[in-house]
């Protein structure tokens, strides 16, 4: 049992210490993939057009930099920006969305890149705190599990 629990505490403190070090990559991948979910944006149900589309409501963002990433895409020549950029989805009509100098009243113009790092960057004190206490107790766990084989060897451990 304690060396289960050693190679589970060897897996995560491996997988804390790669995703430290190959943070800009992370950052560096998501940015790229976000352009590329603009790029490929459609309205039907794609997972990935949802997934922006859930940034951009929750985060109250739009495009990857600013709203203009939308200008570049085969949408906006389409449909223009996305409604899930509108500020009020009831104050936001297609042809307000095609035109960029009524759109930028209309849309949240900050960048969803920025907010989105910046979110996650915000929330990892809170999860190295958690994986810090997990880690705490799996030592712990550790530490009794050979404690209790030490007792069990030398015959300390009382048969019930």
């Amino acid at each position: 049992y304690a060396m289960l629990l050693s190679l589970i505490f060897l897996i995560v403190l491996v997988a804390a210490v790669v995703g430290f070090v190959f943070r800009h990559e992370i950052k560096t991948n998501f940015e790229s993939n976000l352009n590329l979910a603009l790029k490929d944006y459609n309205v039907t149900a794609d997972r990935h057009s949802e997934a922006v589309d859930t940034i951009q409501r929750t985060l109250h963002c739009c495009g990857v930099q600013n709203y203009s990433d939308w200008e570049r895409t085969e949408y906006f020549s389409q449909k223009g920006i996305p409604r899930s950029c509108c500020k009020s989805q009831d104050d936001c009509s297609e042809k307000d969305l095609k035109d960029p100098n009524k759109a930028k009243m209309k849309v949240f113009v900050d960048g969803c890149f920025f907010l989105v790092t910046s979110t996650m960057e915000s929330r990892m004190s809170v999860v190295a705190g958690i994986s810090f206490g997990i880690a705490c107790f799996q030592l712990i766990g550790i530490i009794l599990a050979c404690c209790l084989s030490r007792y069990i060897t030398n015959n300390q451990y009382e048969m019930v």
